[in-house]
C-alpha cells in the first residue's frame, strides 16, 4: 500500500513545524500573494453583503448572510479560516491563520483583535521555521478590542476575552479573563 504524502496545506493544519527549506514552501508564498491581491478588493467593499462575497472568495468558503465582518479586515492567507453562523467581526481584526482559525456560531469580536496561528522558534538559527497552532472560539464567546489570542488556544463556550488581553492558555467556558497574560477573574 503506498503512502499519499500530504500537501503542505494539509499539514500546516495538522500543525507542528515546517521548516523554510521545505520543498513546497513557495506555495506557501504564491497563496499570500493571491490574498493579498484579494484583499484588496475586500478592503475597498462598499457595503456587508460584498465583504461576504469577498471574504467568501479569500477562504474559499462561502461566509453565511447572518455574519456581519465590517473591513478593513487582514488575512494573510484565509483558506483556513471557518466563521459560523451569526458572527460578527468589527473593524481592524487581523487573522494570521496558516495555522488554522475556527470561530463558531454566535462569536463577537471587537475591533483590532489579533487572532494569530503563527510562530517561530526562539533559536536564531531556527526563526525562518513556521510553528503552527490552531485558534478555535467557542459559541457564544466575546473577544474586547485589542485582545490578542496566541496560537494553540481555545476560547470557551460563552467566555469573554477583556479589551486589551493577551491570551497565551485556553479559556474555560463561561469566563472573563483578563490582562497580560490573561487570567480568569470571573465565571458567568
Amino acid at each position: 500500500m503506498s503512502q499519499i504524502k500530504k500537501d503542505i496545506f494539509e499539514r500546516m493544519l495538522e500543525g507542528g513545524s515546517i521548516p523554510f527549506t521545505d520543498p513546497e514552501y513557495p506555495k506557501i508564498f504564491e497563496a499570500v500573494s493571491r490574498t493579498i491581491k484579494l484583499s484588496v478588493y475586500l478592503n475597498s467593499s462598499t457595503d456587508t453583503d460584498q465583504i461576504r462575497v469577498r471574504l467568501s472568495e479569500i477562504t474559499g468558503q462561502k461566509i453565511d448572510e447572518s455574519t456581519t465582518i465590517f473591513t478593513p479586515f487582514h488575512t494573510n492567507f484565509g483558506r483556513h479560516i471557518k466563521i459560523g453562523k451569526n458572527v460578527f467581526i468589527n473593524h481592524a481584526c487581523t487573522f494570521l491563520d496558516l495555522g488554522g482559525i475556527t470561530i463558531e456560531d454566535d462569536v463577537l469580536i471587537a475591533p483590532k483583535v489579533n487572532l494569530i496561528t503563527e510562530d517561530h522558534p526562539l533559536n536564531p538559527g531556527e526563526r525562518k521555521i513556521l510553528v503552527l497552532k490552531s485558534i478555535l472560539v467557542k459559541r457564544n464567546a466575546w473577544i474586547g478590542v485589542n485582545a490578542t489570542i496566541l496560537p494553540g488556544v481555545t476560547i470557551g463556550e460563552n467566555s469573554v476575552v477583556a479589551a486589551g488581553a493577551l491570551v497565551t492558555k485556553d479559556v474555560p467556558d463561561n469566563t472573563v479573563v483578563v490582562g497580560i497574560p490573561a487570567k480568569v477573574v470571573k465565571k458567568i
